[in-house]
């Protein structure tokens, strides 16, 4: 299980701040492209997060891991 905190417009769109998903291991491109199908999302300028440290694409999440998504925020 991988546990997955969802911060700013995104909460809306995926129904909460957090959510779960049943993988022992994805990379990081197969888990946006996942909920991108799933929840009609564009994932494109989403920054990615395991377990606090910042990810690439082809980095590995494991089950037990925490996963942030993290919208481009602006401001002013």
């Amino acid at each position: 299980m991988i546990n997955i905190k969802v911060f700013a417009h995104l909460r809306e769109k995926l129904g909460g701040e957090q959510l779960t998903v049943d993988h022992t291991e994805i990379t990081v491109k197969e888990l946006l492209q996942e909920l991108a199908e799933k929840y009609s999302i564009k994932t494109d300028s989403i920054m990615v997060a395991i377990n606090e440290e910042y990810a690439d694409s082809e980095d590995l999440v494991q089950s037990g891991d925490t996963v942030a998504l993290i919208p481009p925020v602006s401001g002013g």
